[in-house]
């Protein structure tokens, strides 16, 4: 099976690793500490049910670690876990850090209209922190 990350969310982020069965990016949307794990599952797989027991836990393992990421990094009041997939159908796990300091709050971060894109140098912080994070 040759995996191939879907054009849309390779498009709207930065990859920060490859682990736990998964391409790990941060979103472009700076509104949000906003994170996506994709398991490198086979074609047409879309949801967690579908995935074997040992890909299962290991995804979850990963969403384990960027949701700890996010928590330490970011200090959100909430943490907001979701494999949706109405848009881009290829399994993917969103972890956002909310707060009621963020311009959404309580809404949701999908329907929020005023993207904001990371700043020169922003994203790249983010992602170095998180790869060393996740390289423990």
């Amino acid at each position: 099976m040759e995996f191939v990350l879907n054009e849309r969310l390779a498009a709207g982020g930065f990859e920060i690793t490859r682990k736990y069965g998964c391409r790990i990016l941060l979103k472009n949307e700076a509104n949000f500490p906003w994170f996506i794990l994709v398991p490198e599952v086979p074609a047409g797989t879309e949801d967690l049910h579908q995935l074997d027991e040992e890909t299962f836990m290991q995804v979850m393992r990963g969403v384990r670690k960027v949701s700890n990421f996010v928590s330490s990094h970011f200090q959100p009041d909430k943490l907001n876990v979701a494999c949706i997939g109405n848009m881009v159908r290829q399994m993917h796990i969103h972890v956002v850090g909310r707060s009621p300091e963020d311009p959404a709050w309580p809404g949701v971060v999908w329907a929020y209209g005023e993207k904001r894109k990371y700043g020169e140098g922003e994203a790249a912080a983010i992602v170095s922190a998180a790869r060393k994070c996740l390289a423990e």
